[in-house]
């Protein structure tokens, strides 16, 4: 995920900076002073989020939101402001959420998770719905990683990230397992409450110790299959 914070008072871009390193250590996150800045690192990085500012010179925020709505890969924006006149105006540019300064960490967060679904709306709306991206991609102290969605064999949520495993190895991923279930429900189904598994790559089902296990091809994890989901994966092994 990259993020793009737009703010002409340095302190307001680090506490937004810090906010996110907290909520979403994974994401690439860039910073603009100005609206024209803000234009051309979006065209440049092509983000998924923009927290936006309002009163800024040259071009405000509002302006700025106006030439986003016109952008081929528009991204989601958050307005971040100190003045609460502006909320129409938000509104009026499909804005996903108005925030207040200070803001705080938990409607920050609210406001991502919100700007998240509306992306994956827009997947459904241009008919790709259960498809998603290509690749997923991780940002961490490894630099940035890549791993193609045909590769993977499972997505299996491990504390605060998701870990990718693919036979070439894995990643971790700052989006929740809810989230690239909702993306890729065409190719991946929902075995437990902490695993998605590769419809395409599920060897055979078996017993354990604990239970039910899926097998996948080429790697060594065997996610476990909860009592409710036990049906859905005989149905969708017999199908």
């Amino acid at each position: 995920m990259k993020i793009v914070v737009v703010d002409d008072e340095p302190l307001a871009r680090q506490r937004l900076l810090r906010l996110l390193q907290r909520l979403r250590p994974e994401a690439q996150c860039f910073e603009a002073d100005n609206g024209l800045e803000a234009l051309a690192l979006v065209r440049a990085e092509q983000p998924q989020i923009v927290l936006l500012d309002i009163r800024m010179p040259e071009m405000d925020g509002v302006e700025v939101a106006g030439h986003l709505l016109d952008e081929p890969a528009a991204p989601a924006v958050i307005f971040c402001t100190a003045y609460d006149e502006y909320a129409l105006a938000a509104l009026q540019h499909h804005a996903i959420a108005y925030l207040l300064k200070p803001v705080r960490e938990k409607e920050l967060e609210g406001a991502l998770k919100a700007a998240v679904r509306v992306n994956r709306a827009q997947l459904d709306s241009l008919g790709v719905a259960g498809a998603g991206r290509e690749e997923v991609v991780s940002a961490g102290h490894r630099g940035i990683e890549t791993l193609p969605v045909a590769d993977v064999r499972c997505f299996l949520a491990e504390d605060k990230y998701v870990r990718a495993c693919a036979p070439s190895g894995d990643i971790l991923l700052s989006e929740s397992l809810k989230e690239l279930e909702l993306e890729f429900e065409a190719r991946f189904l929902r075995v437990h409450r902490n695993a998605l598994v590769a419809r395409a790559h599920i060897a055979r089902l078996m017993r354990s110790d604990d239970g039910w296990v899926v097998e996948l091809d080429d790697v060594s994890p065997r996610p476990q299959v909860s009592r409710r989901h036990l049906s859905e994966i005989k149905a969708a092994l017999t199908g």
